[in-house]
């Protein structure tokens, strides 16, 4: 008797079933690990938790000063040296009024001479923790979202900070030359910082970048991705905030599960790599440069926001009720006694 032999046709049958079999057991296990790694989601899953208390952050402050920096000081790029020190002042003005102790970190680059506010909140124990944001403009637009919206978030945490008991340093720090020409370069504010802070050996626990933060839209399918992928894990209306951070690092879930808890507030986190577009645009690399931990807080810029960069970035464009909502969300996870009100009122 003959032995049984598969015919090619079958054995290239064969072939293919066992080579798409092992495609959808890779696929399988590709986006199981994208969950696990870079989106990482929390043990309680990925809905948000109702806000706990009144809300704290105003919005009506948010408004006028997104309004003021974007309105009447205008334009703020690197070109524009009188409007930025006219920003400069405003913003020290502000956070001294907080009750931050302030400091004017000036510094030359090619243009002119450069300033960094630094607001100094609570008592000087470290490690301390850094807020930043960027205050320049790209080109001659009004910047509303990129970057006031952040500025205003700033200057809005500073006032709870100043009106509460810290049990360290929060340090709060509005930063110059974050936009091109000078992104990546040694001339963005953001590094002048972080290589200051190394400089003196500071222990700087977390740096938290505000980069855009007033932008949402309840339009289907307003939110795009830097990889189609993305889309089986993030929602396609954009409605949410984003805290990025790198990949091995657990700072973002951190954030982002805090302010979960802190606020009726869809918040999302992605760990991934800096070199995937859009990861590393900000100030927070700065620090990631100077070997700190860093994360973004974002609506995602231009992912979701098509007036970026344009003259259209305008302060009718921004949800205030929103940008209250994230400012009180981070305000709840930085080391504050949230119950205990220092002798200071909280400023109107």
């Amino acid at each position: 008797m003959r032995p049984w032999r598969l015919r090619p046709l079958e054995i290239m049958i064969a072939f293919l079933l066992k080579t798409l079999s092992l495609l959808v057991l890779g696929c399988l296990v590709g986006t199981l690990l994208l969950r696990l790694i870079v989106v990482r989601p929390s043990a309680g899953g990925d809905q948000k938790s109702p806000g706990q208390g009144a809300r704290l952050a105003r919005e009506a402050n948010l408004r006028a000063h997104v309004r003021t920096l974007s309105e009447e000081l205008v334009p703020r790029s690197w070109r524009h040296r009188t409007n930025l020190k006219k920003a400069a002042d405003y913003i020290a003005a502000s956070l001294q009024a907080s009750g931050g102790h302030i400091e004017m970190q000036s510094y030359e680059a090619p243009g002119g001479t450069y300033t960094n506010i630094l607001a100094a909140f609570g008592p000087d124990r470290e490690p301390w923790i850094v807020v930043g944001a960027h205050y320049d403009v790209a080109g001659d637009g009004p910047g509303a979202d990129d970057n006031a919206s952040a500025v205003a978030g700033l200057l809005e945490l500073g006032r709870l900070l100043g009106a509460h008991t810290l049990s360290r340093r929060v340090l709060l720090a509005a930063y110059s030359l974050e936009e091109p020409p000078f992104f990546a370069t040694p001339y963005m504010g953001s590094n002048i910082h972080a290589q200051s802070l190394k400089k003196a050996g500071h222990q700087i626990e977390l740096m938290i970048c505000l980069e855009m933060i007033g932008y949402f839209s309840d339009e289907p399918g307003s939110q795009s991705f830097p990889l189609p992928l993305l889309r089986l894990f993030y929602p396609s209306t954009g409605n949410y905030i984003m805290v990025v951070d790198r990949l091995a690092s657990n700072h973002g879930p951190r954030i982002r599960d805090g302010m979960r808890r802190a606020e009726a507030l869809p918040v999302y986190s992605i760990n991934a790599p800096s070199f995937l577009w859009g990861i590393g645009l900000s100030d927070h690399r700065s620090f990631w440069e100077a070997g700190f931990d860093a994360v973004m807080i974002t609506d995602t810029a231009f992912y979701r926001n098509r007036a970026y960069h344009t003259a259209e970035d305008t302060a009718d464009r921004l949800d205030y009720t929103h940008m209250a909502r994230v400012v009180d969300a981070l305000f709840h996870c930085l080391p504050v006694q949230v119950s205990g009100y220092s002798t200071r009122k909280p400023s109107p």
